[in-house]
Formats: C-alpha cells, structure tokens, sequence
C-alpha cells in the first residue's frame, strides 16, 4: 500500500499544485472553473466523475455565482459493506494581503506547497483521491464503497455542497470523513448563528435632535447589553476539549443619513459562536429576547432581529468510534506522535452528515495545528510530507473500514 503512494506521490503533489493554480475565490463564488479542473485531472487518474451543478437560481440565492459538486463512486467486493464518504470543498476565501508567495502559482519550498486553499482543503482533493487510487490498485478483501464529494460552498455554509447533495438523494453514506486540518482527529466543533439587528427611529435635524427617535442611541444600548453578554459567555467553558466558551461579536454597523440628521436607521450583524452543548435555536430565541429588552419602549424606537445563519454544531454519534479508533490508531503510528481526539472551536460542512445521522469526523492533510497552516491566512500552506501521511493514514483506515 505504502509503495503505490510513493510511487504516486509526485503525481499527488502536481495534482495539488494544479487545483491551487485554479482560482476558486468564495466570494464572489465563480467556482465552475475549479469542478471542472478537477474532474479532468480525476478523470486523467482513472475515475467516472460525476458532475453535478446546482441551479443558477438557488445558488444565486446563496449570494454565490456557479457552482459544480463532483462525486465519485468506488465499489469493492459483492454486495454489502459500508458506504464511506470523504468530503473536502475547493472554494476558498480571497487571499488578503501579506503574501510573500503567489497565492495563486502553487510553489513549492521549503518541503511545503504554498497557496490558498493548499491546507484547506484542496490538499485533501489529492489526499482522498490518491488514498482512493491505492484501494483501487489493490481491492483484495475489501467490500462496501468509497466515495468522493467534492464540493464548492464551504465558506458559503454548505448549503449547495453536502446538504444540497444528501437532499437531493444523490448520495447515502454510512460514514463520512471530512477535510482536516491539523494532526488530530477532530469529532466535535462549534456552531454559528448570525443575526441581523434593525434598530429604526425617526429622522430629524440636529437643530432639534429632540422631535426625533435616535436609532443610534438606541442601539447602544443594544450594544451595551450584547457585550455584556459576551463577557458572560467567557465565563462558560464546553466540556469538549479543544473548543473553548461561546462567543460574540458584532462584525458589521452601518446607518445614519448625514452629520446635521438624527440617525433613523441603524443595522447590526453578530457572530454568536455556540459550543456543541448547545441549540441553536434555544440560543437565537434569548439572543432575541436580549435584544428586545435593550430598547426601552415608549420611545419611537422598534428593533428587529433576522437570522442571517444558522450553524449547528457538530457532536459525536453512536459509531464515530468506528471511525477514531483506525485514524488515530493509523495516525499516531504514521506521524510518530500522540494524535488525539479533539474539537475545533469553528464550524465546517461535516455537520450536514451528522444532521442526517451519519457519524462523521474530521481528518485529512494539515500540520499540528490550524494555525501553523495559515488557513485563512497570508502564506497558507501544507508540508509535503504531512501530504503523504494524511494519504497513507486515510487509505489503511478505509482498508480497515472495508474489511469483508
């Protein structure tokens, strides 16, 4: 098995390189050109790539321009065995600035691939793949299927990668493995819920501010009570390692008309983390009520609260065992150190497997840590040699997934 990855490991490492040279920026979310770039190079290893592109329509709702998921299906043996599918997106967030390599040329140094999206996670389009080809070279006593789903809304919340694939009924897995980025098995990370706060007064000159209703005024008392929530919530710790408290954060304030005008609108967005403990719809409902009890009323003042997203975490399933234990098994033996089992403290597409009951974890190419890789960061890479061993340690925990 080792053998057929080294032997294929300098195709691996192009085929990384050529999908970090194929811009697939979210936003704006033209990411067609990526699909289809990597259906071509699957195709070119031997795999029946199915292309699957969700309506202009739906992914224009998404704030998102084209959008093309790919799946490819491997079975192994007769019939029965288990389905697994390895999930990895190819859109990725705009470069930024600081750079010191091109984000877009895919070059190697120092024993790394730099680029954006090279750790995540076009890095595990190569690794699933090329774990995928070594069973292929060598099925002998394997049985079930492997699948790949490649997708492109990650950062667009998953709704027309994963989700739109389950609700579509293209694909029903029994297990799933999604894009990692660091040495640990990751079976639990955070959700998000992001509301938009409307605080809408009355306008007046600021000769009279009086014969108004101040949105703004009003708004920091919203403010006011929001940030107080927050310090609140760092007093609360998950009981799952590696995530940490809630958090929030009010990332976008805009409103007024002109300098000499009593403001008479103003619009808030928050980020409100949630730790796998709990709901997202029960955090929403006294988020809301928190806010609405900041306005005092009788004042010409409304505010209104609309939810923008809602991210529920992810949380451990009976028979993600099943999962951990060859990973970290497999891991720890390829790496040379301890892997252990953790959460993150952010959200990915994995939780559109668990919400459909599919005991799913995070695994793939990445160094010790997220931050080593620079993921959303200048200079974003993945070592070459973290490459290999992902692929190693993917392709021996699928051959004891599939064991007949």
């Amino acid at each position: 098995m080792i053998d057929i990855i080294e032997q294929n490991f300098r195709a691996e490492v192009e085929f990384l390189q050529a999908l970090v040279r194929q811009p697939s920026d979210n936003p704006p979310g033209n990411c067609t050109p990526h699909a289809l770039l990597a259906a071509e190079l699957l195709t070119e290893l031997g795999f029946s790539v199915e292309r699957h592109i969700v309506p202009e329509a739906l992914v224009r709702a998404h704030g998102m321009v084209a959008v093309t998921n790919l799946i490819v299906r491997e079975r192994f043996g007769g019939s029965g065995g288990p389905v697994i599918a390895l999930n990895a997106h190819g859109d990725v967030v705009p470069p930024g600035q600081g750079w010191t390599h091109d984000p877009y040329a895919g070059a190697a140094s120092d024993g790394a691939i730099y680029g954006r999206g090279a750790a995540v996670s076009k890095s595990d389009f190569a690794t699933y793949a090329f774990a995928l080809l070594c069973l292929k070279h060598d099925p002998t006593g394997l049985a079930g299927g492997v699948e790949l789903h490649l997708t492109h809304d990650e950062e667009a919340g998953g709704y027309l990668g994963p989700y739109w694939i389950l609700e579509q009924g293209l694909s029903k897995p029994d297990y799933a493995i999604s894009a990692g980025f660091s040495y640990a098995v990751v079976t639990a990370h955070n959700g998000s819920l992001h509301l938009e706060i409307v605080v809408t007064g009355r306008a007046a000159h600021a000769a009279m501010p009086e014969s108004g209703a101040d949105a703004l005024e009003a708004a920091t008392g919203v403010l006011a009570a929001l940030y107080a929530e927050r310090h609140h919530l760092s007093q609360r710790i998950s009981g799952t390692a590696g995530i940490g408290s809630p958090k929030l954060t009010v990332g976008l304030i805009s409103g007024g008309i002109n300098t000499n005008v009593v403001p008479d609108r103003i619009v808030m967005r928050l980020d409100r983390r949630l730790i796998p403990e709990e709901s997202g719809e029960e955090v929403e409902r006294a988020l809301t009520r928190l806010i609405e009890q900041a306005v005092p009323p009788g004042r010409g003042i409304t505010v209104e609260c609309r939810r923008i997203l809602l991210a529920e975490p992810l949380r451990p399933l009976a028979g993600t065992d099943r999962l951990v234990n060859p990973l970290v098994r497999h891991a720890s033996n390829e790496l040379g150190v301890p892997v252990n089992v953790t959460g993150v403290p952010l959200y990915t597409d994995a939780r559109h497997y668990c919400a459909r009951a599919i005991p799913t974890v995070l695994y793939g190419a990445g160094p010790r840590s997220i931050l080593e890789a620079g993921a959303h960061a200048a200079d974003e890479h993945v070592r070459v040699g973290d490459l290999k061993a992902a692929t190693r340690v993917i392709a021996a925990t699928l051959r004891d997934l599939l064991k007949a």
